[in-house]
């Protein structure tokens, strides 16, 4: 059985950043979802793209959801 890393996306900072956390490491800063989906992919979670970062109900995003970038 496969293990569920956690995903956090903490608040955008002032220059529109998110810092992206999975499994505990903190993997960058992301500037859309695309970003993020990258991380993800680098971290070995296949097939994401930015419609699953969107709708994905294993990231948790704080701060604001995944429209929220300021």
């Amino acid at each position: 059985m496969a293990s569920v890393m956690p995903v956090v996306v903490y608040p955008p900072d002032e220059d529109g950043g998110r810092r992206v956390r999975v499994d505990g490491e903190i993997l960058g800063r992301a500037y859309g979802l695309g970003d993020i989906a990258e991380f993800l992919r680098r971290a070995g979670i296949e097939d994401v793209d930015e419609a699953y970062v969107e709708e994905s109900g294993l990231i948790e995003w704080r701060g604001g959801g995944p429209d929220v970038w300021a």
